[in-house]
């Protein structure tokens, strides 16, 4: 199922229990994340009343308008995507760090990835500490 489906199916039944004030049982943010074989990489975000948008990078949390507002200003429509997974998952880390205000050690943070360009068709995978220790490095180094 494509993720702007799944988002929609679970906007909508979210939109449903909103019209009950007694029910409110969605009380979460869920995120979808997918590989559309024709658009790529998708991300929406579902609202617990049942609207959903896409996004090129999001948060949900206590910090979501900080880290949203700091995606927003690295992520312009008319800048190209990060070049590649790396850059990606440094891109994340930077913006935790950023909202966050800490730097953070790699058993502090729990990295997952899925890349399309994989060779092994997109599977999702926890990055060692050992890998996030790199980005880390990376990061400190660029700055």
């Amino acid at each position: 199922m494509p993720a702007d489906g799944l988002a929609r199916v679970l906007a909508d039944q979210a939109q449903v229990y909103t019209q009950h004030a007694y029910m409110r049982p969605l009380a979460v943010v869920p995120m979808v994340v997918g590989i559309d074989a024709e658009r790529g990489p998708q991300l929406f975000k579902v609202d617990p009343a049942g609207y959903t948008v896409g996004y090129r990078g999001a948060g949900a949390g206590a910090k979501e308008t900080e880290a949203e507002n700091w995606l927003e200003k690295k992520l312009k429509p008319e800048s190209p995507a990060p070049a590649d997974a790396g850059a990606t998952v440094r891109l994340a880390i930077a913006a935790l760090q950023a909202v966050l205000s800490e730097d953070f050690k790699a058993r502090e943070i729990e990295v997952g990835l899925v890349d399309a360009r994989d060779g092994q068709g997109g599977r999702f995978r926890v990055l060692s500490d050992a890998e996030v220790d790199e980005h880390l490095v990376a990061l400190a180094e660029r700055d």
